[in-house]
């Protein structure tokens, strides 16, 4: 280096970049020694050096504002969940650590126990004489009694509420309901014998499944409960696969309540019953009780007219068939029976002039179907393995802005039912 002038040195240095250049040019007169040179910055250098530690202490200001923002919405986050109810209403347990130093598990929360509410089904209570009974072709018969036994999972749940969901997306403008009816094997028949002798799965988790898949724009019923609140009354058949008119009472009364209507009171009703009844079962079972049909005449009109398969049209003065006898058709003396349409009017005082509901069924709802008279002026009954027509086009001709879906359970788990019902909206 003592060979080359100092100014040819510091000028070898502009292969640096601005942020790398410690020295600058020195003037080539004036020699200095390498241990007393001091690092000199150029106005353009110190600029850019300012700027950057700046810019670095402003990220790193935004990083710190950005943790502690963070941490706060953590926390809060962590308070509200200990001290807010769940969704669903319920309170959640926040159990301290016991006294013995074993941590507490924090209970999951609770379902609201309410006796509409579409999650929650209560346990019914079966006598149990702790006898077992015997399988007839499918049919388990015990206490004299015949029980349909139920098999199903969470694939065909969920399909019989798609099916629904679909059918309620088509009903534009429609409020749509949707009810399923437990059969005798779940109200009737003890746990003991549905877990060995009776295998059964459980109507209530079924339900309870079906429910859960329901879209907002269906209403769903429970009717689960207030079953279960009467099971050890006459609300099933022994020797028939439907339920009895006390039965179905319990059902429309559940409707009644869910959509804040007045319910109808038996007490007001007058009592009547045929002997003698000999259900489907009878024909596949011995050592069955016959059953008795009760059913319940209105303190108030009834005018129903029924539409046949061939569309000839007759009319009845009331929801019954008071001709109907003891032997195998005796269900008949509800609505006389399956037909694809049944249209019921009323001169309820309770019945709001123009309130019209439609009642999409099976069997299953010829019982029930009279007790909605004391709250609508007609109750139009579409039988849907017969009816041939568009349910979508009868609502709008008929100003019909209500309809219920009614199944029993086996029909909601029976694709075959389900198809026909679909037929309703081609």
């Amino acid at each position: 280096m003592s060979k080359r002038s100092d100014y040819d040195y510091f000028n070898n240095l502009d292969n640096f970049d601005d942020d790398s250049r410690y020295y600058r040019r020195r003037q080539p007169q004036r020699r200095q020694t390498s241990y007393n040179r001091r690092p000199v910055y150029s106005s353009s250098s110190r600029r850019k050096r300012n700027t950057k530690r700046v810019r670095n202490r402003i990220i790193m200001v935004g990083c710190g504002i950005l943790i502690i923002i963070l941490i706060i919405v953590l926390l809060t986050s962590a308070f509200r969940g200990c001290s807010n109810p769940s969704p669903t209403g319920a309170s959640v347990s926040t159990e301290t650590k016991p006294s013995n130093g074993v941590q507490a598990t924090t209970a999951p929360p609770k379902v609201p126990q309410d006796d509409l509410s579409p999650a929650y089904f209560k346990t019914p209570k079966i006598a149990d004489d702790n006898t077992n009974g015997t399988m007839s072709y499918g049919i388990y018969v015990w206490d004299k009694k015949a029980f349909e036994l139920f098999g199903s999972d969470d694939e065909r749940a969920k399909n019989y509420a798609d099916t629904i969901n679909g059918f309620a997306d088509k009903l534009s403008g429609v409020k749509v309901y949707d009810m399923v009816i437990p059969n005798h094997t779940e109200m009737g028949l003890p746990q003991r014998l549905k877990d060995s002798d009776a295998p059964s799965s459980s109507q209530a988790e079924n339900i309870k499944s079906i429910y859960a898949n329901l879209s907002d724009n269906v209403t769903a019923v429970n009717a689960y409960n207030y079953l279960a609140d009467h099971n050890e009354e006459y609300i099933y058949f022994g020797s028939d696969h439907h339920w009895t008119g006390l039965g179905a009472y319990y059902a429309y009364a559940a409707f009644a309540k869910s959509n804040g209507l007045d319910v109808l009171s038996l007490d007001d009703c007058t009592e009547q019953k045929i002997e003698g009844f000999t259900g489907t079962f009878s024909n596949t079972a011995s050592g069955l009780d016959t059953d008795t049909v009760h059913y319940w005449e209105f303190p108030y009109n009834v005018t129903m007219k029924i539409t046949d398969t061939n569309g000839n049209v007759s009319t009845y003065t009331s929801p019954y068939y008071q001709y109907a006898e003891a032997g195998t058709l005796t269900y008949g003396v509800f609505i006389v029976g399956d037909n694809p349409l049944t249209v019921l009017s009323s001169d309820s005082e309770k019945a709001k002039e123009g309130k019209k509901i439609a009642v999409v069924k099976e069997s299953y709802g010829n019982a029930f179907v009279p007790y909605l008279t004391y709250n609508y002026d007609e109750v139009h009954v579409i039988d849907f393995r017969s009816y041939n027509g568009n349910l979508v086009s009868y609502c709008k001709e008929n100003g019909i802005d209500e309809v219920l879906f009614l199944n029993g359970i086996m029909s909601a788990n029976t694709q075959i039912q389900l198809d026909s019902m679909s037929n309703l909206f081609k």
